[in-house]
């Protein structure tokens, strides 16, 4: 699998995959999280215009979709966070909209490893009823911290990963 930069020109593609990842989400007994057309079409190409969106490909094929931001992220406030707290004050990155489309395994993988590869401390956050994120998470090797709130005021379960505390 190889990771790189959305392009305008795979729109449909991303959507594609994005309907995939509700499917799978609603098959999971998540179906609360990615509604009312979230993410729509203008969200993925915010994400495309300001250099956030990437693609994952498996042979030419987008196989997943992933948004990347390092420094302040304009969508999460992560400066207020309940019921615990982060690890560090750093510099991180954040990941919003993972997506696969089902096809092969290894997609949340090849998000995280390059991500990595840019950063050393990130900061995620996914609804209470996606426990196979929340699971993924605790498995590669993330630490809950505590409760964020989102634009819509909904909660979110924090979690983060970094190679050095301070």
């Amino acid at each position: 699998m190889k990771v790189k930069l959305a392009e305008n020109s795979n729109i449909n593609s991303i959507m594609e995959v994005i309907e995939c990842a509700k499917q799978i989400m609603i098959d999971n007994r998540n179906t609360t999280q990615w509604i009312n057309g979230y993410p729509s079409e203008d969200v993925i190409l915010n994400d495309i215009v300001n250099q956030h969106g990437f693609v994952i490909t498996n042979n030419a094929e987008i196989v997943g979709y992933f948004c990347f931001i390092q420094g302040n992220d304009p969508e999460v406030t992560y400066q207020v966070i309940e019921g615990g707290n982060w690890l560090n004050n750093r510099p991180y990155g954040v990941i919003h909209r993972l997506a696969s489309n089902g096809k092969i395994k290894g997609v949340a993988d090849a998000c995280f490893d390059y991500c990595f590869t840019q950063i050393d401390n990130i900061k995620v956050d996914t609804h209470e009823n996606n426990i196979p994120m929340q699971n993924y998470f605790k498995k590669i090797g993330f630490e809950y911290c505590g409760i964020i709130y989102v634009g819509d005021g909904s909660p979110r379960r924090a979690f983060q990963k970094c190679n050095v505390r301070y």
